[in-house]
């Protein structure tokens, strides 16, 4: 039976990770996209320099949020207690490619393969504009976001979560009214295919670490699953919530984010002051169908502890707003149509389609 943990919102300030110097071997052409179903590789291409992008003519890694949001306080205030403020964005897996249009942008081929959910056109090439323009996998067709992670392997063959995964959207802050939509465009990068095992285990966004059966708090794949098909291999892994307001991207694709902290003297979640913007709280809650022996078991990235993942943002704006006024703010426990079904009486905020009504 799967264990669910209560709702644990990450309690350290993040900090940067120094990333390693990145190769200049250019890549020639982009490997075609490995569709689901279809015969995916495990190349490793190598890493290229940093480049311009669309949004980052100048490649200094900064993108301006346009306006930004200045005037912003941490809310220090304590509403109601709810012990859920939280909807599901309900994922599939789409495609999987050796590009990261955050780390890698207009570098096609120069990353560790990636499995991607949601939208169905994310590439090396990806921009606000191009995701708002693609398709998605996701439930609700106003949620093009763009949401990758290293391929799973087992020996040389690709593991893919099968059906919509659940990445959960929650109020990471004590003030759940104080969360605010995603600025469209917005991107980053949750802990480093490069941190040690003992930063993978007290990352502020490790929840359970791998897990399968009864097997719970591993920085390193289990030796084995119990073989049964109710068995799979899963993680949870949380985001940090808290913006600076100022950028849409930094150079690390993490500075510009940062976990809550604990308010002294209390045992309340806040955004610290260099961050003050709360917004949603992003978890993945993966799923991958293997069990049995995992001595073969790998990441595109390397071993367990280099699990991470990348968001960017492309919601429709007016369905997100409306998802975590309803959900978030309004401390319900919704599914992908932002219904909660312990509170009927609230209703949903999207029709029976997954749209605004």
């Amino acid at each position: 039976m799967s264990r669910r943990s209560p709702f644990l919102p990450g309690a350290l300030v993040t900090s940067a990770v120094a990333l390693a110097a990145l190769g200049v071997t250019p890549v020639a052409a982009s490997p075609a996209p490995h569709t689901v179903g279809g015969t995916a590789h495990a190349g490793h291409p190598v890493a290229v320099a940093a480049a311009a992008s669309p949004e980052d003519p100048d490649g200094d890694g900064y993108i301006p949020a346009v306006p930004p949001v200045t005037g912003v306080t941490p809310s220090t205030q304590n509403p109601p207690h709810r012990y859920f403020h939280e909807f599901q964005a309900n994922c599939a897996v789409s495609h999987t490619k050796a590009d990261d249009p955050i780390a890698h942008p207009q570098q096609p081929g120069a990353s560790h393969d990636h499995t991607f959910m949601g939208n169905t056109t994310t590439d090396a090439h990806s921009t606000t504009a191009s995701l708002s323009a693609g398709g998605t996998t996701c439930k609700a067709p106003g949620d093009l976001s763009g949401y990758w992670m290293p391929t799973l392997y087992d020996g040389d063959r690709p593991v893919l979560p099968v059906g919509p995964q659940t990445i959960y959207y929650k109020a990471g802050v004590t003030d759940y009214t104080s969360v605010r939509p995603f600025p469209k465009g917005l991107r980053f990068v949750v802990g480093d295919p490069m941190q040690s095992a003992d930063a993978f285990r007290h990352h502020p966004g490790f929840v359970e670490g791998w897990e399968c059966g009864d097997s719970y708090f591993n920085t390193e794949f289990p030796a084995t699953c119990p073989d049964r098909a109710d068995v799979q291999l899963n993680i949870r892994f949380q985001a940090p919530s808290c913006w600076d307001g100022r950028y849409l991207d930094t150079p690390d694709h993490r500075s510009h984010m940062a976990y809550p902290v604990v308010k002294p003297g209390t045992n309340d979640n806040v955004c610290p002051a260099g961050h003050p913007v709360a917004l949603p709280m992003i978890e993945f809650k993966m799923a991958f169908p293997v069990n049995g022996d995992l001595s073969r078991v790998r990441l595109s990235s390397g071993t367990g502890h280099s699990f991470h993942y990348d968001f960017f943002n492309a919601w429709d704006e007016r369905t997100l707003k409306a998802l975590v006024d309803h959900c978030v703010v309004g401390a319900l426990q919704c599914d992908a149509r932002g219904y909660d079904q312990t509170h009927p009486e609230a209703g949903a905020a999207l029709d029976t389609d997954y749209r605004l009504p």
